[in-house]
């Protein structure tokens, strides 16, 4: 059985995800804020989102990239907690990020920190697949996709761009119009 082009989540399921972080290094720095939307085969959707105290403070550099502040995470929960209800969300999907090796490491770190099964299910890089359906973009940034195919704001209306939840939405409307591409040309 084909699957048509506009049911192009078929192929999964698959769990977009995105992780704010103290900085740039797994090991040295913290997840702060991670984010997902599941996609189920037949297109249900499911939504998560949860800032995470990182037990450090955030460099104000980094806040002003993210706009994530030391009070707005004093109170939440850690890591640990927030990553049960993640990982019970992602089971048995491919879990998807733009520029998946930072996300996947940050996640894969956290989760070894914390004494927790590392995740060994299928991953795949939107940057990636956005690459190989899409060759010759001056940029893959998603900043730059985003623009480029004129990506519904109206979905993250009252969210941050580099805040998770606003780029997973992203995120998953660049799957979505890479594999609906791809399925279109194979069909």
């Amino acid at each position: 059985m084909k699957t048509k082009p506009e049911n192009w989540h078929g192929l999964g399921p698959f769990t977009v995800f995105d992780v704010e972080t103290t900085g740039m290094s797994p090991v040295y720095d913290r997840i702060v804020e991670i984010a997902a939307i599941r996609v189920e085969c037949n297109g249900e959707i499911t939504r998560f989102q949860s800032l995470v105290n990182p037990g450090c403070d955030i460099p104000l550099s980094v806040s002003c990239v993210h706009h994530i502040t030391n009070d707005m995470v004093a109170n939440a929960s850690r890591f640990r907690e927030v990553a049960f209800e993640f990982m019970e969300l992602v089971s048995g999907s491919t879990l998807v990020a733009h520029n998946a090796r930072f996300d996947l490491g940050f996640l894969q770190e956290s989760l070894a920190r914390n004494g927790m099964p590392l995740w060994r299910g299928k991953t795949m890089d939107s940057l990636k697949l956005m690459r190989q359906v899409y060759k010759g973009l001056p940029s893959y940034s998603l900043q730059n996709l985003r623009r480029t195919f004129q990506l519904d704001d109206d979905v993250v209306e009252n969210m941050q761009a580099h805040r998770a939840a606003a780029d997973v939405e992203w995120t998953l409307q660049l799957i979505a119009l890479a594999f609906t591409a791809l399925l279109k040309h194979a069909n």
